[in-house]
Order: C-alpha cells, then sequence, then structure tokens
C-alpha cells in the first residue's frame, strides 16, 4: 500500500505538472513528432531502456512509426538506422547517462530534433535538446530511494500520453488499430460483424404469412435456431426463436402463421460494427444470435459461436 501510495502521489505531480510548465513542451513534443516525414527512435539505458522499449512498441502500435535503438548498439554502428528524417526520444532520469553521448551527439551533428524525457533540467541531456519534458523528481517507492520505480512509472505514463495524442492528433480509428493488432482477442474483437456474418443460402428467412410448419422446417435447415420474418419490400419484421417456439407448446403452433408467434423489433445488427460490439449485446440481451440488417433489411446472422470462434470472447 506505502509502494502505490507513493507512485500515486509521483502520477497527481506529473498531472499537476501538465498543468502547469510541462504543457507547452509537450504540446512541442507532439508537434514535433507530427511534423516529420520519419521514424520515431527511442533510446535510453537501464530501466529507462526497458521503458523505453515499451514506449516505441506502443507508438507503434497506435500509428506513429518507432523503434527503439540501444545506445550501446548504436556507438557500435547502428547509429547508421537513424536518418536525418527522423526524431529521437531520450530517456535517462538524472539526464546524464554517458551511454547517450553517442547518440546525442549524432543528433546534433545531422540537426536531428532530439526530445528528452528526464528530471534533470539543468543535465546534458536537456541542455542538448529540442524539446525537454522535465518530469517531477517525486519520492522513489523503494525504501532507500534507490530502484527505478516511481521515476520509471512517470517515464511511461508520459510516453503513454505522447502516444495517446498523437493517436488523436492522426485521427487513428479502431480499423487502423486493426491492421497492426491482428492476432489475439484483441484482433478478434477488431474484426467486424460483416467479416464473420452468415449470408446468402445461410441466411434463415420467411415472408410474412408463411405458416409455422415451414418456418419451423426453416429453423431445423439452418441450424442457427431461429428465423427471420420478412415484410413484402424486405424489411425485417420480427423473428422467430426457439424460446418464441417453447412459449407456444401450449397453443396448436402448427396451425398458425409466423406474424402470430414472431417477435417484433428483434435485436440488428450492422456489418460495420465490431465483434466486439456484437459479443456485448448478445451477453446484455441473453440472446445468441444477431440480424444483421442494411437499411432494415436482412443481409446476415452472427452466432455467439461466431464470436466464440474466432476468438472474441
Amino acid at each position: 500500500m506505502r509502494t502505490l501510495e507513493t507512485e500515486r502521489k509521483g502520477l497527481a505531480e506529473l498531472s499537476q505538472a501538465l498543468t502547469d510548465g510541462l504543457s507547452q513542451p509537450f504540446a512541442a513534443a507532439v508537434a514535433a513528432i507530427s511534423g516529420i516525414s520519419g521514424r520515431v527512435i527511442v533510446t535510453g539505458v537501464g530501466k529507462s531502456g526497458h521503458i523505453g522499449s515499451k514506449i516505441a512498441a506502443t507508438l507503434a502500435s497506435t500509428g506513429t512509426p518507432a523503434y527503439f535503438v540501444h545506445p550501446a548498439e548504436a556507438n557500435h554502428g547502428d547509429l547508421g538506422m537513424i536518418a536525418r528524417d527522423d526524431v529521437i526520444i531520450a530517456l535517462s532520469w538524472s539526464g546524464e547517462s554517458a551511454e547517450l553521448k553517442g547518440i546525442v551527439a549524432y543528433a546534433r551533428r545531422f540537426s536531428i530534433p532530439l526530445i528528452a524525457i528526464t528530471s534533470g533540467e539543468k543535465s546534458a541531456l536537456a541542455r542538448e535538446s529540442s524539446v525537454v519534458l522535465r518530469l517531477p523528481k517525486a519520492a522513489e517507492a523503494c525504501p532507500h530511494g534507490l530502484a527505478p520505480t516511481t521515476s520509471t512509472l512517470l517515464q511511461l505514463v508520459i510516453g503513454d500520453a505522447l502516444a495517446i495524442a498523437l493517436l488523436e492528433a492522426r485521427g487513428f480509428t479502431p480499423d487502423h488499430f486493426r491492421t497492426f493488432h491482428p492476432g489475439g482477442q484483441l484482433g478478434a474483437n477488431l474484426m467486424h460483424v460483416g467479416d464473420i456474418m452468415h449470408s446468402g443460402e445461410e441466411l434463415p428467412l420467411v415472408s410474412t404469412g408463411t405458416g409455422m410448419r415451414e418456418a419451423i422446417l426453416e429453423i431445423s435447415r439452418k441450424g442457427f435456431g431461429c428465423v427471420g420474418v420478412t415484410a413484402a419490400d424486405g424489411r425485417l419484421a420480427g423473428i422467430i426463436t426457439d424460446g418464441d417456439l417453447r412459449r407456444h407448446m401450449d397453443s396448436d403452433i402448427l396451425s398458425m402463421s409466423v406474424d402470430q408467434v414472431m417477435t417484433r423489433k428483434p435485436k440488428t445488427i450492422a456489418p460495420g460494427t465490431l465483434a466486439a460490439t456484437a459479443l456485448q449485446m448478445v451477453n446484455s440481451s441473453a440472446i445468441t444470435t444477431l440480424m444483421v440488417v442494411v437499411e432494415e433489411k436482412p443481409v446476415g446472422i452472427v452466432h455467439l459461436h461466431d464470436l466464440l470462434r474466432i476468438g472474441a470472447a
């Protein structure tokens, strides 16, 4: 609890800094990154390097091309990975990390914008940087004040803030996000209903006025546990599910028409809707299928099993 409270205080200090002197350099950093035609090079050593690697990954996955260059490797040839149309983000809590000298000198030599994330306002790194994101010198959670804890958290958070500011500035959408995250549950949730729906001959449909005997046969043939009912103009008028059949078991259901049994105004979804939204609708409504419609006309059907199959649930 002491660790959480110490780090919470550090975050509060960072929030305060962003409403004060840190806001202008933060905006300048976003503008500098937005204005380049190249990539963001993130660098740092030690714990700052680990945080830098994560920041680079977050930037890359949210639409800002970025990668991490280790300063030691940079001094042995990897400086060639940095181009003149790139921008460099260098992390060093003290701002005095000797390992960064090679990258800093390279940035100055070729006029590459250098953004420092540091708490050392007058440090060597700050003096040589184009933009300085000076973090508050918050207390470490380590009782000895030695192990980087609060300091690395603040570096991580300011990196996330940069990534999200750039994401919003670029108008980055879930469709873009899906491009960079095709795998796993995240990729599944970012699929569209139109990508997984059943359509054409697979779609269980009957017209209004159809007898229930034929409707039950259609339910059995298509295997979704339901059948959509369409009006004369092709619009979806209702749906008949297994639940509707059970509710009419005491009546002479085979002598009825679908109009007498169907549930009107059923839950529907558009083909461009995310799979994650479809899953939320299925769960919240305690149903297993959704009719997919365009201009109120059925074009497909999606089942809970389809969402399970792609890993959205």
